[in-house]
């Protein structure tokens, strides 16, 4: 064989090979713009395809189909289609339906009102009980009424002793109530939920009462759980016959709050606490054993409790050595907690006008005879304190 010949021959087994190449390149082209047709073929569908119906399954019967109702409104008997699993049907539950069948083809996960999910405390609070000053009673009571039933449940159910469900605080505004619920969201490993009783004062009939529904059923799922209602007073003022419409969807959030305390489902895990200013216009029906079975009164604090409180609000400040808080505690008869907090802030700033370094006696004396003329003039509830040292 000449050597040109065995040259041609060779060239033609390269373009061969060459040509099997590029079939497998375009085998693998076609495949992939095969899949990617079937997928914009599937996108076409379902937009294309008739939206299902959420609907709440009520009854299974025993010839296999459901009564749902729909959120369209109607109550309808539909067959369930033979995908899904019937372990998840259960009354109650979430299911979308066919529009075109009315026909279960999905049961639905659980869905939270983002409403309410925005009530969870996701973040713990850092206040501690240490952080609470003058309130020693007060925080027993709590670690008795609250921490203890979720953090050692066995030692109730030993004694064959029902904990209380709820607390209420009461006092006087800026004297802790709020403090103490915080500091015991940062103390309980328990979910906290915490919510302004304004926000169940709602526009559309119904509304208040279905977030009450929802506020405890999230609280029953994520239990161990505390229930925070702020400023109690906004939707539980004593219930009369005559009213306006705004008075009566009032009246129908607070009956499905006293149901949710003290109604047929347990509280299991979960405690209610609540605050307010004005116990006397609370609803006696929250007062009652089985509701709100602890009163805690959180009043203004005394001498003993101010020298806590200046402590505690001093802490992280540069005082001179010239400063007595003893002395302070004692010139602020009638302050609660929020009145030295704002003393302190203001007697900081007395002393960043200076330019000094150091918080110093009279920066505080300065602030208490601004704050005395600014927050209690023409004032009968708290009594003047004394100027004098």
């Amino acid at each position: 064989m000449s050597y040109a010949g065995s040259e041609k021959r060779g060239n033609i087994f390269e373009y061969v090979r060459y040509l099997e190449d590029r079939v497998q390149q375009l085998e693998a082209e076609v495949e992939f713009l095969r899949r990617e047709l079937n997928y914009y073929k599937g996108e076409i569908d379902k937009l294309l395809a008739a939206p299902l119906v959420e609907a709440v399954l009520l009854e299974l019967m025993d010839d296999g189909r459901a009564i749902v109702r729909s959120s369209a409104g109607p109550t309808l008997v539909v067959n369930v289609s033979g995908t899904v699993d019937p372990s998840k049907l259960k009354p109650g539950v979430h299911v979308a339906l066919n529009q075109r069948g009315s026909t279960i083809v999905e049961v639905l996960p659980i869905v939270e009102d983002y409403y309410v999910r925005a009530m969870e405390v996701d973040e713990r609070p850092k206040v501690r009980f240490k952080d609470v000053g003058g309130l020693h009673e007060q925080i027993r009571e709590l670690r008795e009424v609250v921490e203890l039933p979720l953090r050692a449940p066995e030692l109730f159910s030993k004694l064959g002793v029902e904990p209380p469900k709820g607390v209420l605080l009461h006092g006087p505004p800026g004297c802790g109530k709020t403090l103490l619920a915080k500091a015991v969201a940062g103390e309980v490993n328990a979910t906290f939920i915490r919510l302004a009783a304004s926000e169940l004062a709602q526009k559309f009939v119904g509304e208040g009462a279905r977030i009450v529904r929802e506020v405890f059923r999230l609280a029953r799922r994520k239990a161990p759980a505390i229930v925070f209602i702020d400023e109690l007073d906004a939707i539980a003022a004593r219930r009369v016959d005559v009213g306006t419409s705004g008075e009566r969807e009032i009246h129908r959030t607070l009956s499905q709050l006293l149901v949710e305390i003290d109604g047929f489902d347990p509280l299991d895990r979960v405690k209610v606490m609540a605050a307010t200013n004005r116990l006397d216009v609370v609803d006696p029906a929250l007062l009652r054993p089985g509701r709100f079975d602890r009163l805690i009164e959180v009043p203004p604090p005394d001498v003993s409790g101010r020298y806590e409180i200046f402590k505690i609000h001093t802490s992280r400040m540069a005082l001179a050595d010239d400063v007595d808080l003893r002395k302070l505690a004692e010139m602020t008869e009638g302050f609660c907690g929020a009145d030295i907090k704002n003393l302190c802030t203001e007697a900081g700033y007395n002393a960043i006008r200076r330019n000094a370094e150091t918080v110093t006696m009279g920066d505080f004396l300065q602030a208490l005879d601004k704050y005395t003329v600014a927050r209690f003039k023409g004032r009968g509830s708290r009594p003047e304190p004394r100027m004098s040292i």
